[in-house]
């Protein structure tokens, strides 16, 4: 399988060679990284050669890495049900730039761009309709980003008096905050179900 692979990954390299930078198989999957903003030819090439064939786009996703020069990965996964082969195509992306969308190469890519941006807040440049698919539409910040708090920063409640729903910053009171990580079976003095049967050998 990985010989096979190989061969795809050269294959492709050899059609796009100023647009794959780098490509690796690894745990029976082949990945390779393109120029950003090439992805669109390469999904292209990727759906018509014969050799190729990836007709599935089969998910959108992404990677923080907040400390890299380009801190986004954008990840794609596509499957040939004809050759039965699956790839994993890579861009890395900086902040402020964008990514060219697949839609008019693959009009399913539309909901997963839409996913991208509103979980990471990365932009799609030629999306007809990038806007919040998961979250609210005044919902503040990124989710999935590594710099997101984990307690958000807004706090969605029902109001009774109101009869509405209420949005309040995150107020979290410093008792809430206090841990101490003890396992809740540290200090039991009972024996558990099982645990006498250890104690008779």
């Amino acid at each position: 399988m990985s010989e096979a692979l190989n061969e795809l990954a050269a294959h492709i390299a050899m059609k796009r060679p100023n647009d794959v930078v780098a490509s690796q198989v690894a745990f029976g999957e082949l990945t390779i990284e393109v120029v950003t903003p090439h992805i669109e030819d390469v999904v292209e090439l990727l759906l018509t050669d014969p050799v190729c064939r990836f007709s599935t786009l089969i998910d959108i996703t992404a990677v923080d890495h907040p400390t890299r020069e380009k801190r986004f990965d954008v990840v794609y996964h596509f499957l040939s049900m004809y050759q039965n082969h699956r790839i994993r195509v890579k861009v890395a992306v900086g902040e402020d730039e964008m990514v060219p969308s697949l839609i008019n190469v693959h009009p399913s890519a539309n909901w997963f761009e839409r996913e991208v941006f509103d979980m990471f807040g990365i932009l799609f440049s030629g999306h007809p309709d990038l806007r919040r698919i998961l979250t609210d539409y005044g919902f503040r910040g990124h989710p999935l980003r590594k710099d997101f708090p984990t307690t958000g920063y807004t706090e969605v409640r029902y109001d009774e008096a109101q009869k509405r729903v209420v949005y309040e910053p995150v107020s979290l009171v410093q008792e809430y905050r206090q841990f101490d990580f003890m396992s809740p079976w540290e200090g039991a003095h009972y024996v558990l179900p099982g645990d006498q049967k250890a104690g008779a050998k």
